[in-house]
């Protein structure tokens, strides 16, 4: 049988400039395998109803990150002169690094989320409930 997915979804609010660390599980991350960077999800399934969020990018347990320019879920290892996963030290340097898919795979352990549209409460009140959940 397999291990249950779990992610760490971390929730950026630019009005604020704040971020959120939020666990996600069960059948809400079993939702978000499949997922592509660029799609904007319900903020249901990280504990924001009314919310509306869009994936910016993600990692894997090595830290491998994603590419949104790359499709697919398996790792693949590029030659690359700039850009996500490598900064030239130099002008015209290169170098193969391992990056990512697109969609999200149950290696990934980090999403990175941001809020597009707003609901009726404060995200300030939604996790301060579910922190006190947690502690019961």
């Amino acid at each position: 049988m397999a291990d249950a997915i779990e992610y760490k979804a971390i929730v950026n609010d630019r009005k604020t400039g704040k971020s959120y660390n939020v666990t996600v599980s069960g059948h809400h991350a079993n939702s978000l395998d499949g997922k592509n960077i660029g799609e904007i999800i319900d903020g249901i399934f990280v504990g924001l109803p009314g919310y509306k969020l869009k994936i910016t990018g993600g990692s894997d347990k090595t830290g491998t990150p994603m590419r949104a320019d790359l499709p697919g879920k398996k790792k693949i290892h590029l030659l690359l002169s700039d850009g996500l996963g490598f900064n030239e030290n130099y002008h015209g340097e290169r170098k193969r690094v391992g990056t990512r898919g697109s969609a999200i795979s149950s290696e990934i352990v980090q999403i990175n989320m941001v809020i597009t549209d707003y609901g009726p409460k404060s995200i300030e009140d939604l996790m301060a409930s579910e922190g006190e959940e947690k502690k019961e």
